[in-house]
């Protein structure tokens, strides 16, 4: 008898457990989905903000320490 309420108990505290970790799951995926829509919200805002900057399109092939660029720009 006592075997069996044990078993019930422990099933019942399972559960409890089981639930709280789904709850947290849930909070987790609400997270994620508030911080993707913040990360579209601002890669769109940085895409335009680009665009307006250079409105054709082309950003252009710029190199990091080109020495060409550099001597035709008169800084070498």
């Amino acid at each position: 008898m006592m075997n069996g309420w044990l078993s019930e108990f422990y099933q019942f505290c399972w559960m409890l457990e089981s639930h709280y970790q789904q709850r947290l799951a849930w909070e987790d995926a609400r997270e994620a989905r508030l911080a993707r829509e913040r990360a579209e919200a601002q890669a769109a805002a940085q895409l335009k903000a680009m665009l307006e900057a250079n409105p054709s399109g082309q950003l252009g092939n710029a190199e990091i320490d080109d020495l060409t660029a550099l001597k035709s720009s008169g800084l070498l």
